[in-house]
């Protein structure tokens, strides 16, 4: 049983030390990414903090898309991109299945945007300058339920709570919990 023990801690050792990631991708002591990590364009950057758990996927957009994750932050098997800025604070729970993107991804003007796909399509760079984007911010100890989609300039207080499926359009209270289509306050959370 011992030896089983000390060989699997070995193999599972070697295989973190074989992970490398893109240039602009610092992540602290103690992390360990299991998803996937993606830098589009020169210049983007992502900081995972120390005692995180990343499970999901998580990239950047653009030259000066920046990701900054505290510590001791779960990220479930999620999808995070930014083009602007998004900054998630220490301790904050993210379940599987949601959806956090500070872009639109596309401008709503039909003749701005007829010609993505063929621009992604042939591996050439999307305008991001016509596309609608704002920085998120997911406060200290937030914990946001799964399949929940949270759009751009969006901040989720300290402490709150987003329930399952939720799509969160405005900005939420710090301690309170939101739910539903679009999410709505459901109580505020006593403790402090």
């Amino acid at each position: 049983m011992f030896r089983k023990l000390i060989s699997y801690l070995n193999s599972r050792l070697n295989r973190l030390s074989r992970v490398s990631f893109p240039d602009g991708v610092t992540v602290g002591k103690n992390s360990e990414v299991r998803g996937s990590i993606n830098v589009r364009r020169k210049g983007g950057k992502i900081f995972i903090g120390e005692d995180c758990l990343i499970e999901g996927d998580i990239g950047t957009e653009t030259e000066y898309s920046n990701i900054v994750i505290g510590r001791n932050v779960y990220i479930g098997y999620s999808t995070i991109v930014s083009t602007v800025g998004l900054e998630i604070e220490n301790d904050v729970l993210i379940s599987s299945g949601c959806l956090i993107q500070d872009s639109d991804n596309h401008n709503i003007v039909y003749s701005l945007r007829k010609n993505d796909c063929q621009d992604w399509k042939n591996n050439e760079y999307h305008n991001w300058e016509i596309t609608p984007k704002a920085p998120i911010k997911i406060c200290r100890g937030a914990w946001i339920g799964a399949k929940v989609i949270i759009l751009k300039g969006i901040t989720v207080g300290e402490g709150a709570v987003v329930g399952a499926g939720s799509v969160v359009t405005k900005n939420v209270e710090p301690y309170t919990i939101v739910a539903g289509n679009p999410a709505r306050l459901i109580r505020v959370i006593k403790e402090r």
